[in-house]
């Protein structure tokens, strides 16, 4: 699996929340099926989700602007939620 390109897929065809504040909020709400975090994300805030069971983290290799371009934004992106995968296989990384 190309995690680039199943997530640009999922965020073309699903709904994908950017921002750690915005993540924060829809984990909070239960919403979340899984959440990607930028290798240099603040460890305050990795701290906050290690807490949510039932919650899948994923770690980007990448910076935060890696994960910005592979989300094909021209922004840094420390965190991310996909509430929905669309078309893609994105969520497949949970049983790896």
């Amino acid at each position: 699996m190309d995690f680039n390109a199943s997530l640009r897929r999922a965020i073309k065809t699903g709904n994908v929340i950017l921002g750690q504040n915005n993540t924060e909020k829809t984990v909070i709400e239960g919403k979340a099926q899984m959440v990607v975090v930028a290798a240099n994300c603040p460890a305050a805030f990795k701290a906050k989700l290690d807490g949510k069971k039932d919650l899948f983290i994923h770690t980007f290799e990448g910076s935060s602007v890696a994960l910005g371009k592979a989300c094909g934004k021209p922004f840094m992106v420390s965190t991310l939620a996909i509430v929905s995968p669309g078309e893609s296989d994105i969520l497949s990384l949970k049983r790896a």
